[in-house]
């Protein structure tokens, strides 16, 4: 339960792709960038009521993988949980993450917190890269909104439903699954906001009249290039870039919706709350009272 002066904090981390590099081991690039997502975290003064890594946990999803990257956060004092991505074998990580709640199968859940519902959605379609979310996954979704239509809720989900202009990383328009999505979530007004991944890179949009949020992954971001692809020729254009990793915390707090969005990395810090900065606190406490 969260206190009354941080409100609900909830950490993601997202595309960790560990196993990306296998014979790498301990010193696997994506499972070193995951370390430090998880240690900057938890160097925070103000811990998150929960962790959820939304997708992509394993690259090759080998049942390793998964045992790795719940190595790397045993140590997390809070609640983890887990949702699926493309690279993701769903059965594989149910078997290490045996507390994930399922529907149908699907991992798919609702998380609760104080004055806000945070509902956990499974696009992972085996051997398709672009999402999936049927009928079962639908109906559910359908019925958690109307059930709770005066509850403030936060949807989680890997796939995008909308098209952000990296051509060759963007779904189709009309895909069926996204339609399908549309409708469910169309006139509740309840929802505060969508999260989704895939991208690696952060991005901000609107789905209807839906704040819409994609958050930094752990593994290196897809590069920012918005023009149209030849999807038969090759152009040399960039593709993946080693941007800093990151993570996102959302803070839920007085009926309002924010999204922190931190990189990790070293970087020089320039200034700190010493003495000679009281009259400028003081100045600004005025201002405020």
């Amino acid at each position: 339960m969260a206190n009354a002066n941080k409100g609900v904090l909830i950490a993601q981390i997202t595309d960790t792709h560990v196993g990306f590099e296998p014979e790498a081991g301990e010193e696997e690039f994506n499972f070193l960038r995951f370390r430090m997502a998880i240690d900057h975290l938890l160097e925070q003064h103000v811990q998150p009521d929960a962790l959820i890594l939304r997708g992509d946990i394993a690259d090759k999803v080998r049942s390793e993988s998964y045992e790795r990257g719940k190595q790397a956060v045993a140590k997390c004092p809070f609640p983890v949980h887990v949702m699926t991505g493309n690279h993701d074998n769903r059965e594989n990580l149910l078997a290490a993450f045996s507390d994930c709640p399922t529907v149908g199968g699907f991992a798919q859940y609702a998380l609760e917190f104080d004055g806000l519902r945070v509902l956990c959605l499974d696009t992972l379609q085996h051997g398709r890269h672009g999402g999936a979310f049927c009928e079962i996954r639908t109906s559910w979704l359908t019925s958690q909104l109307a059930a709770h239509p005066d509850t403030p809720t936060l949807i989680l989900m890997h796939h995008p439903p909308v098209i952000v202009g990296i051509d060759w990383m963007d779904p189709r328009p009309q895909e069926a699954w996204i339609e399908r999505f549309s409708q469910a979530v169309e006139g509740h007004s309840q929802l505060a906001g969508i999260c989704r991944r895939q991208l690696h890179r952060t991005v901000s949009t609107t789905r209807g009249s839906i704040p819409v949020s994609v958050t930094a992954a752990v593994a290196p971001a897809g590069s920012l290039d918005l023009r149209p692809v030849n999807f038969h020729e090759a152009d040399n254009r960039g593709i993946v870039d080693a941007e800093p990793p990151g993570y996102g915390l959302h803070r839920w707090k007085d009926g309002s919706l924010v999204t922190h969005y931190q990189p990790v990395g070293d970087w020089t810090r320039l200034a700190t709350y010493s003495e000679n900065l009281i009259p400028m606190m003081e100045a600004l406490d005025r201002e405020k009272n």
